[in-house]
């Protein structure tokens, strides 16, 4: 059993969503946006460092998954970007979690089946894997993904890191 915590960061709005991984099973403990108030950035950090912190104290999870920087529409946001999620790392690593890092593409890649998918088709996903009924908004849903994918390649390492062998171009395990 393992509690994953999943942070979409974002300057205005950061969603965050845990699952339980017990086994190959997956479980919706909980998901949630941090809405930031029109204040000065560096207030917008400090509130989501807090904010995080008081979730993770709340939920105790054990790992944690945040979502890459990708290129957005221009250089201050992406600057703006780097640093909501520099705040959302540090959160959790004052709480001693190490930090998983994915890449939007790989977070739907992981979901979908397409690194190109649109965020209605992983809010879709993520209700069906997680079994959540009812809307689930978009920055909780991304959250909730990141923590799913994080979960699912960390399955799929300890599988291949118990492999005891490679024998004729295949895995034996």
């Amino acid at each position: 059993m393992a509690l994953i915590l999943g942070i979409d960061p974002g300057s205005r709005l950061t969603g965050y969503g845990i699952v339980n991984a017990v086994g190959n099973r997956l479980e919706y403990v909980t998901c949630g946006s941090i809405r930031l108030p029109d204040i000065d950035h560096p207030q917008r950090l400090k509130q989501i460092f807090t904010s995080l912190c008081s979730i993770i104290e709340q939920f105790s999870p054990q790992e944690c998954a945040i979502e890459e920087v990708f290129l957005g529409k221009s250089v201050s946001s992406a600057l703006k970007l780097g640093q909501a999620r520099g705040a959302a790392m540090v959160a959790c690593l004052h709480h001693d979690l190490a930090v998983a890092e994915y890449s939007p593409r790989k977070v739907k890649q992981a979901l979908v089946g397409n690194g190109n998918a649109d965020k209605v088709q992983v809010q879709h996903m993520v209700k069906v894997l997680l079994s959540v009924s009812g809307d689930v908004q978009e920055d909780a849903a991304d959250a909730l993904a990141i923590a799913i994918c994080h979960a699912n390649t960390k399955a799929s390492l300890l599988k291949v890191a118990g492999a005891r062998s490679f024998r004729n171009s295949r895995l034996q395990l």
